[in-house]
Protein backbone atom coordinates (compact mmCIF):
# COMPACT_ATOMS: atom_id res chain seq x y z
CA UNK A 1 0.00 0.00 0.00
CA UNK A 2 1.94 2.86 -1.12
CA UNK A 3 1.19 6.63 0.58
CA UNK A 4 2.22 9.68 -0.90
CA UNK A 5 4.74 12.42 0.81
CA UNK A 6 3.58 15.17 -0.21
CA UNK A 7 6.93 17.25 1.36
CA UNK A 8 9.54 14.52 0.30
CA UNK A 9 7.98 14.32 -3.39
CA UNK A 10 7.96 10.37 -3.51
CA UNK A 11 5.68 7.56 -2.89
CA UNK A 12 6.53 5.32 -0.11
CA UNK A 13 4.95 1.75 1.25
CA UNK A 14 2.67 2.72 4.81
CA UNK A 15 4.06 -0.66 5.99
CA UNK A 16 7.46 -0.06 5.37
CA UNK A 17 7.14 3.52 6.74
CA UNK A 18 5.74 1.80 10.30
CA UNK A 19 8.23 -1.17 10.06
CA UNK A 20 11.02 1.58 10.26
CA UNK A 21 9.30 3.44 13.16
CA UNK A 22 8.60 -0.17 14.62
CA UNK A 23 12.20 -1.50 14.49
CA UNK A 24 13.44 1.88 15.76
CA UNK A 25 10.57 2.61 18.29
CA UNK A 26 11.94 -1.44 19.54
CA UNK A 27 15.30 -0.33 19.91
CA UNK A 28 14.70 2.67 21.86
CA UNK A 29 12.57 0.74 24.16
CA UNK A 30 15.85 -2.10 24.38
CA UNK A 31 18.53 0.48 24.87
CA UNK A 32 16.39 3.12 26.36
CA UNK A 33 17.81 6.10 23.56
CA UNK A 34 15.74 8.49 22.00
CA UNK A 35 16.29 6.66 18.30
CA UNK A 36 17.06 9.49 16.14
CA UNK A 37 20.32 8.83 15.27
CA UNK A 38 19.36 5.73 13.82
CA UNK A 39 15.97 6.61 11.88
CA UNK A 40 17.19 9.84 10.47
CA UNK A 41 20.09 7.38 8.64
CA UNK A 42 17.58 4.40 7.71
CA UNK A 43 15.38 7.11 6.26
CA UNK A 44 17.99 8.80 4.25
CA UNK A 45 18.82 5.14 2.89
CA UNK A 46 15.55 4.80 1.88
CA UNK A 47 15.31 7.53 -0.70
CA UNK A 48 14.02 10.36 1.85
CA UNK A 49 15.68 13.53 0.57
CA UNK A 50 18.01 14.17 3.88
CA UNK A 51 16.73 17.94 4.68
CA UNK A 52 13.48 16.34 4.83
CA UNK A 53 14.80 13.26 6.67
CA UNK A 54 16.42 15.51 9.37
CA UNK A 55 13.50 17.82 9.61
CA UNK A 56 10.29 14.91 9.52
CA UNK A 57 12.63 12.98 12.52
CA UNK A 58 12.33 16.01 14.75
CA UNK A 59 8.73 15.70 15.41
CA UNK A 60 8.74 12.11 15.75
CA UNK A 61 10.82 12.46 18.65
CA UNK A 62 9.01 15.63 20.46
CA UNK A 63 6.04 12.28 20.28
CA UNK A 64 8.24 9.57 21.55
CA UNK A 65 9.79 11.36 24.36
CA UNK A 66 7.08 13.17 25.59
CA UNK A 67 4.75 10.33 26.94
CA UNK A 68 8.06 9.25 28.58
CA UNK A 69 8.72 12.57 30.18
CA UNK A 70 5.13 12.76 31.27
CA UNK A 71 5.66 9.35 33.20
CA UNK A 72 8.98 10.84 35.20
CA UNK A 73 7.40 13.99 35.82
CA UNK A 74 4.55 12.20 37.80
CA UNK A 75 7.38 10.20 39.42
CA UNK A 76 9.09 13.40 40.37
CA UNK A 77 12.20 12.26 38.26
CA UNK A 78 13.28 15.76 36.55
CA UNK A 79 15.29 18.20 38.16
CA UNK A 80 13.22 21.52 37.11
CA UNK A 81 15.82 23.84 37.75
CA UNK A 82 18.79 22.04 35.98
CA UNK A 83 15.79 21.33 32.70
CA UNK A 84 15.40 24.49 32.44
CA UNK A 85 19.72 25.96 32.43
CA UNK A 86 19.94 23.08 29.50
CA UNK A 87 16.57 23.88 27.76
CA UNK A 88 17.37 27.60 27.21
CA UNK A 89 21.26 26.77 26.19
CA UNK A 90 20.19 24.00 23.78
CA UNK A 91 16.78 26.27 22.19
CA UNK A 92 20.02 28.69 21.40
CA UNK A 93 22.06 25.72 19.76
CA UNK A 94 18.92 24.94 17.83
CA UNK A 95 18.83 28.40 16.40
CA UNK A 96 22.36 28.00 15.55
CA UNK A 97 21.90 24.62 13.99
CA UNK A 98 18.89 25.50 12.03
CA UNK A 99 20.40 28.66 10.45
CA UNK A 100 23.91 26.56 10.13
CA UNK A 101 21.88 23.65 8.00
CA UNK A 102 19.70 26.26 5.82
CA UNK A 103 23.02 27.81 5.25
CA UNK A 104 24.87 24.59 4.59
CA UNK A 105 21.46 23.73 1.94
CA UNK A 106 21.60 26.37 -0.13
CA UNK A 107 25.28 25.97 -0.64
CA UNK A 108 24.65 22.36 -1.57
CA UNK A 109 26.76 20.74 0.69
CA UNK A 110 24.17 19.27 3.47
CA UNK A 111 24.25 15.48 2.04
CA UNK A 112 27.96 15.09 2.63
CA UNK A 113 28.10 17.59 5.61
CA UNK A 114 25.27 15.15 7.08
CA UNK A 115 27.42 12.05 6.11
CA UNK A 116 30.46 13.12 7.84
CA UNK A 117 28.63 14.24 10.70
CA UNK A 118 27.18 11.01 11.17
CA UNK A 119 30.04 9.23 10.16
CA UNK A 120 32.75 10.71 13.15
CA UNK A 121 29.49 11.03 15.62
CA UNK A 122 28.58 7.88 15.44
CA UNK A 123 31.84 6.44 15.01
CA UNK A 124 33.67 7.69 18.20
CA UNK A 125 30.49 7.40 20.58
CA UNK A 126 30.11 3.72 19.24
CA UNK A 127 33.71 2.38 19.68
CA UNK A 128 33.69 4.70 23.08
CA UNK A 129 30.75 2.37 24.57
CA UNK A 130 31.66 -1.02 22.60
CA UNK A 131 35.05 -0.57 24.31
CA UNK A 132 33.80 0.11 27.88
CA UNK A 133 30.93 -2.57 27.44
CA UNK A 134 33.56 -5.23 26.16
CA UNK A 135 36.16 -4.17 29.00
CA UNK A 136 32.89 -4.73 31.40
CA UNK A 137 32.31 -8.30 30.28
CA UNK A 138 35.53 -9.55 30.37
CA UNK A 139 36.00 -8.47 33.95
CA UNK A 140 32.63 -9.90 34.94
CA UNK A 141 33.63 -13.10 33.29
CA UNK A 142 36.89 -12.93 35.15
CA UNK A 143 35.13 -12.37 38.20
CA UNK A 144 36.37 -8.84 38.67
CA UNK A 145 34.12 -6.52 40.93
CA UNK A 146 34.61 -2.98 39.61
CA UNK A 147 33.31 -0.45 41.59
CA UNK A 148 31.69 2.56 40.02
CA UNK A 149 32.21 6.33 40.76
CA UNK A 150 29.40 7.76 42.86
CA UNK A 151 27.36 10.46 41.64
CA UNK A 152 28.27 13.06 44.11
CA UNK A 153 32.43 12.45 43.37
CA UNK A 154 33.61 15.82 41.89
CA UNK A 155 36.22 16.37 39.16
CA UNK A 156 37.87 19.67 37.86
CA UNK A 157 34.34 20.26 36.33
CA UNK A 158 32.49 21.15 39.71
CA UNK A 159 36.10 23.63 40.43
CA UNK A 160 34.75 26.01 37.69
CA UNK A 161 33.13 29.34 38.86
CA UNK A 162 29.36 30.66 38.78
CA UNK A 163 28.25 27.58 40.80
CA UNK A 164 24.89 26.89 41.20
CA UNK A 165 22.88 24.86 43.90
CA UNK A 166 20.60 22.48 42.00
CA UNK A 167 18.43 20.61 44.79
CA UNK A 168 16.88 17.97 43.26
CA UNK A 169 20.15 16.46 41.73
CA UNK A 170 21.92 17.39 45.23
CA UNK A 171 24.75 19.06 43.15
CA UNK A 172 26.66 22.81 43.58
CA UNK A 173 27.89 23.21 40.43
CA UNK A 174 29.38 25.90 37.77
CA UNK A 175 26.42 26.23 35.34
CA UNK A 176 29.33 26.91 32.45
CA UNK A 177 29.36 23.20 31.53
CA UNK A 178 25.38 22.94 31.99
CA UNK A 179 25.24 25.89 29.26
CA UNK A 180 27.57 23.97 27.15
CA UNK A 181 26.38 20.52 27.44
CA UNK A 182 22.91 22.31 26.28
CA UNK A 183 24.06 24.54 23.79
CA UNK A 184 26.34 21.25 22.35
CA UNK A 185 22.76 18.97 22.18
CA UNK A 186 20.58 22.08 20.54
CA UNK A 187 23.50 22.14 18.04
CA UNK A 188 23.71 18.79 17.26
CA UNK A 189 20.42 17.95 17.49
CA UNK A 190 18.50 20.59 15.18
CA UNK A 191 21.41 19.85 12.08
CA UNK A 192 21.63 15.96 12.40
CA UNK A 193 17.70 15.42 13.64
CA UNK A 194 18.55 13.75 16.37
CA UNK A 195 17.69 13.88 19.88
CA UNK A 196 20.90 13.87 21.30
CA UNK A 197 19.91 11.49 24.87
CA UNK A 198 22.70 9.31 23.84
CA UNK A 199 24.81 11.90 24.41
CA UNK A 200 23.43 14.21 26.83
CA UNK A 201 22.44 11.17 29.58
CA UNK A 202 25.98 10.34 30.01
CA UNK A 203 27.55 13.47 29.54
CA UNK A 204 25.47 14.01 33.05
CA UNK A 205 26.45 11.32 34.25
CA UNK A 206 29.89 10.63 33.70
CA UNK A 207 30.63 15.08 33.82
CA UNK A 208 28.44 16.43 36.12
CA UNK A 209 27.29 13.54 38.63
CA UNK A 210 23.54 13.80 38.15
CA UNK A 211 21.93 11.26 40.05
CA UNK A 212 20.57 8.22 38.26
CA UNK A 213 17.19 8.96 39.58
CA UNK A 214 17.10 12.11 37.60
CA UNK A 215 19.30 11.92 34.83
CA UNK A 216 17.03 10.33 32.76
CA UNK A 217 13.82 11.81 33.02
CA UNK A 218 15.41 15.92 32.54
CA UNK A 219 17.34 14.63 29.64
CA UNK A 220 13.77 13.48 27.97
CA UNK A 221 12.12 16.82 29.24
CA UNK A 222 15.71 18.81 27.41
CA UNK A 223 14.80 16.69 24.35
CA UNK A 224 10.61 17.32 24.11
CA UNK A 225 11.52 21.11 24.57
CA UNK A 226 14.54 21.18 21.87
CA UNK A 227 13.24 19.43 19.43
CA UNK A 228 9.91 20.94 19.50
CA UNK A 229 11.60 24.19 18.99
CA UNK A 230 13.14 22.84 16.10
CA UNK A 231 10.19 21.71 14.59
CA UNK A 232 8.45 24.75 14.21
CA UNK A 233 11.87 26.67 13.33
CA UNK A 234 12.25 23.69 10.42
CA UNK A 235 8.58 23.95 9.17
CA UNK A 236 8.45 27.86 9.20
CA UNK A 237 11.91 28.16 7.25
CA UNK A 238 12.46 25.55 5.18
CA UNK A 239 8.84 23.76 5.48
CA UNK A 240 11.16 20.67 4.98
CA UNK A 241 8.42 19.05 7.51
CA UNK A 242 6.54 15.79 6.53
CA UNK A 243 3.45 15.54 8.42
CA UNK A 244 2.93 12.33 6.79
CA UNK A 245 6.17 11.00 6.73
CA UNK A 246 6.50 11.84 10.94
CA UNK A 247 2.95 10.37 11.56
CA UNK A 248 3.80 6.95 10.12
CA UNK A 249 6.67 6.70 11.93
CA UNK A 250 5.26 7.63 15.15
CA UNK A 251 2.68 5.04 14.95
CA UNK A 252 5.43 2.17 14.41
CA UNK A 253 7.91 4.03 17.01
CA UNK A 254 4.68 3.46 19.96
CA UNK A 255 4.02 -0.37 18.90
CA UNK A 256 7.57 -0.78 19.24
CA UNK A 257 9.16 0.76 22.16
CA UNK A 258 6.51 -1.29 24.58
CA UNK A 259 7.70 -4.66 22.85
CA UNK A 260 11.40 -3.42 23.34
CA UNK A 261 11.17 -2.32 26.91
CA UNK A 262 9.56 -5.74 27.60
CA UNK A 263 12.87 -7.40 26.14
CA UNK A 264 15.10 -5.01 27.71
CA UNK A 265 14.44 -6.70 30.52
CA UNK A 266 16.29 -9.86 30.34
CA UNK A 267 19.43 -8.57 28.82
CA UNK A 268 22.32 -7.19 31.15
CA UNK A 269 23.64 -3.70 30.72
CA UNK A 270 26.95 -4.61 29.56
CA UNK A 271 24.95 -7.33 27.03
CA UNK A 272 22.83 -4.18 25.53
CA UNK A 273 25.73 -1.59 25.27
CA UNK A 274 27.61 -3.31 23.66
CA UNK A 275 24.62 -4.15 20.93
CA UNK A 276 23.87 -1.02 20.88
CA UNK A 277 27.72 0.40 20.05
CA UNK A 278 27.64 -2.53 17.52
CA UNK A 279 24.62 -0.95 15.86
CA UNK A 280 25.62 2.68 16.29
CA UNK A 281 29.33 1.48 14.39
CA UNK A 282 27.46 -0.19 11.48
CA UNK A 283 25.47 2.66 10.77
CA UNK A 284 28.66 4.82 10.64
CA UNK A 285 30.46 1.97 8.26
CA UNK A 286 27.49 2.69 6.63
CA UNK A 287 27.43 6.34 6.03
CA UNK A 288 31.45 6.06 5.54
CA UNK A 289 30.88 3.84 2.84
CA UNK A 290 28.20 5.92 1.05
CA UNK A 291 31.20 8.76 1.17
CA UNK A 292 33.43 6.91 -1.02
CA UNK A 293 31.03 4.19 -3.37
CA UNK A 294 30.42 5.56 -6.60
CA UNK A 295 27.19 7.51 -7.03
CA UNK A 296 24.62 5.61 -9.26
CA UNK A 297 23.86 8.31 -11.43
CA UNK A 298 27.22 10.10 -11.49
CA UNK A 299 25.76 13.30 -13.45
CA UNK A 300 22.62 15.43 -12.53
CA UNK A 301 20.86 18.74 -14.39
CA UNK A 302 20.22 21.88 -12.86
CA UNK A 303 19.67 25.28 -14.47
CA UNK A 304 22.26 27.22 -12.62
CA UNK A 305 21.55 31.01 -11.35
CA UNK A 306 23.81 33.96 -11.08
CA UNK A 307 27.49 32.92 -9.92
CA UNK A 308 26.71 28.77 -10.71
CA UNK A 309 24.26 28.37 -8.00
CA UNK A 310 21.31 26.11 -8.58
Amino acid sequence: MQIYLPIAELSMNIFFLMGIGGAVGFLSGLFGVGGGFLLTPLLIFSGVPAPVAVASVTGQVVAASTSGALSYYRRGGIDMHLAMYLVLASTLGAFIGVATFSALQAAGQIDFVISVSFLLLLGFVGTLMLVESVRALLKRRAGIVVREKLPNQHNWMHGLPMRIRFKKSKLYISVLPVLLIGLFIGFVGALLGIGGGFILVPALVYLLRVPGNVVIGTSLLQVVVMMAVTTILYAVQSQSVDIMLAFNLMVGGVVGAQFGASAGRYLRGEQLRAMLAVLILAVAIRFGYTLVATPADPFSMAVLGAGGVP
